[in-house]
């Protein structure tokens, strides 16, 4: 166990001595971002969220086909992938496998957030009240005055933008697929596939682990300033850990899931089935991707 553990540490202090962008002799610099996965939330049965008039899956469906539109125009050279492009069920699980198997380098799922209604009581008077006290022949029929109420429903008010990534404390479940795309990728003729329960590999699917946490942290900090920028109501950079949260956990490359609105909230949900609102929206996911990519072609 203790070997096992020293081979570990030995190996994470190698790798982290060596930079993961060095560029080998007579070899240009790969470009930072070559393909894009676009994910509208949702679709076909699985309806989402219900808003007053709208549904989620119809929300998220327009504004990821602006902002891939916008996407490919602003980067003919990168490649532009839909997991959907119409109102069909796709399962979370094909999702990340869909955005695996097409090697994207970064992940972004459009979703809308929504608010279940606040339950109000008022007080309405008093009612007699039936009970019984003993039981058999001791059993007696009484009554007491108590409080009577009548209940109704408002709408919660919550609004605003919120950006989730997969949370930094849940690094294993992230690092097993990260390891499986990185033991795929397409080797020399005189390379061995590399054994994945080895100490040395598990190291570097950790370090990249860490790698893609901080790249959408990273980004989703741009998305959510972008929102802000724009005059929206910001809620954050949020982690999410969860069960259900799979397109965050199985896709092994930077991803982030973008809450655009409530639902919920009748102005929201104005604005996000608006032309305008789907314009401003996707753009300023655009303007967040502009600024990363850029960050990263820096790097």
């Amino acid at each position: 166990m203790k070997n096992s553990l020293r081979l570990l540490s030995c190996a994470i202090i190698l790798l982290l001595s060596t930079s993961f962008n060095t560029e080998r002799p007579g070899h240009s610099r790969k470009a930072a971002i070559k393909t894009i996965i676009v994910d509208p939330g949702h679709g076909g049965y699985a309806i989402g969220a219900k808003g007053h008039y709208s549904l989620e899956k119809n929300v998220c469906l327009a504004i990821a086909l602006k902002l891939g539109k916008k996407l490919e125009e602003a980067f003919p050279d990168v490649k532009i992938v839909y997991t959907r492009t119409t109102d069909t069920y796709v399962a979370n699980r094909y999702r990340a496998d869909f955005a695996n198997a097409n090697k994207g380098d970064l992940y972004l799922c459009i979703h809308a957030n929504s608010m279940d209604k606040i339950r109000h009581q008022k007080f309405t008077g008093y009612k007699k009240e039936v009970y019984y006290t003993g039981t058999g022949s001791k059993r007696k029929k009484k009554t007491r005055t108590v409080p009577k109420y009548t209940y109704y429903y408002t709408d919660d008010p919550a609004y605003g933008t919120e950006t989730y990534i997969w949370a930094a404390d849940r690094t294993d479940p992230k690092s097993e697929y990260i390891g499986e795309r990185i033991s795929g990728e397409t080797l020399d003729s005189t390379e061995q596939a590399p054994d994945i329960n080895d100490p040395e590999f598990r190291a570097k699917s950790l370090l990249w682990t860490k790698k893609f946490f901080d790249r959408s942290m990273l980004l989703a900090t741009y998305v959510e300033n972008e929102f802000v920028k724009d005059k929206r109501f910001s809620r954050g950079v949020q982690q999410r850990n969860w069960e259900g949260i799979w397109v965050l956990q199985a896709t092994a490359m930077p991803s982030i899931l973008v809450e655009t609105g409530f639902l919920s909230n009748r102005k929201e949900e104005d604005y996000l089935n608006s032309k305008k609102g789907q314009e401003e929206v996707s753009d300023c996911v655009l303007r967040a991707v502009q600024r990363y990519k850029e960050e990263m072609d820096r790097k």
